[in-house]
């Protein structure tokens, strides 16, 4: 009995860094989402000043640290800069094409569906029926968020458009789902403490992208001067939000984490309707409603 309810406080505090790093994530995707513009360099400049801003945390943090710094932790820091820049580039590279609220929540949605699958099948985690039932929800609102038939009065250009939003948030879904499973085996299996892990990754993130970016410096000379404070919030906030979801996986099993993640779904379904004036809205509050109901479940696995 005693060993249940120190499971269940252990995952109530993983879930409340997992919602606190939702409504983070919603904030700097609509802060993104406004970028039409220079992409990838867009990418680059936030990865960038969040590396600036992580390195003195990271090395406070490598003068605390117990544990000497090791080669696998920087193998595995360049492995989720890998995944990483693709992830930024393939989801701002589908904002530019598509609606916040097609890929946003197909993006959101199908990585913790690959995400949860992989760790039941390769992993051997096993989340219970309650935990699987949440996850199920948190995905059926996600897919009712970001399909469904297009109005009748929406032209050609518009249908192409949502096509490649749903494409470009499938594929981001993968990224999404090959760095939230390795950022778990990191900094559980490997032991690479979160700060230093992420920071180092931040670091090489902006190293691998920047030949590309500074071959046009009048084109970043423009993207700060006319979009410094969306690179301001993604690049400050990102990091917060991606930090708590790395402390609550190493608490908590990536199953219950990478679905619990999707409460952002309904803040930035919300945000898009309201901030951006996307259509829709009814089916995207239902979804939301569905989104909550998986998060419950989860909480009460």
């Amino acid at each position: 009995m005693r060993g249940k309810r120190e499971r269940s406080a252990v995952n109530a505090t993983a879930l409340s860094f997992v919602v606190v790093a939702a409504v983070i994530h919603a904030g700097w995707n609509l802060a993104a989402k406004r970028i039409r513009r220079g992409g990838a360099r867009f990418v680059w400049a936030y990865y960038s000043l969040s590396a600036i801003l992580l390195v003195p945390v990271m090395a406070i943090s490598l003068a605390v640290e117990p544990q000497r710094p090791q080669w696998t932790w920087l193998f595995a820091a360049v492995v989720t800069a890998v995944f990483h820049v693709t992830y930024g580039v393939v989801l701002q590279r589908g904002y530019a094409v598509g609606d916040l609220s097609v890929v946003y929540p197909v993006a959101r949605g199908t990585g913790p569906l690959i995400s949860v699958l992989a760790a039941v099948v390769l992993l051997g985690e096993r989340p219970g029926i309650l935990g699987l039932v949440g996850a199920f929800l948190v995905i059926a609102g996600v897919l009712v968020i970001g399909t469904g038939r297009a109005p009748a009065h929406v032209g050609a250009a518009e249908r192409v458009a949502r096509r490649k939003g749903l494409l470009y948030g499938l594929l981001t879904g993968l990224t999404i789902a090959a760095y939230t499973l390795w950022d778990a085996h990191s900094v559980t299996g490997l032991g690479v403490p979160p700060i230093v892990y992420f920071g180092t990754g931040a670091i090489v993130q902006s190293l691998l992208m920047a030949p590309y970016a500074l071959k046009d410096r009048e084109e970043v000379a423009w993207l700060w001067r006319e979009h410094k404070r969306e690179v301001v919030i993604v690049g400050v906030f990102s990091p917060v939000a991606y930090l708590l979801v790395l402390y609550a996986l190493q608490i908590a099993p990536v199953s219950l984490v990478a679905p619990a993640r999707e409460l952002s779904i309904v803040l930035g379904g919300i945000a898009a309707w309201l901030v951006l004036g996307e259509a829709n809205a009814v089916r995207r509050l239902a979804g939301s409603v569905v989104v909550l109901a998986g998060i419950a479940a989860i909480a009460m696995a």
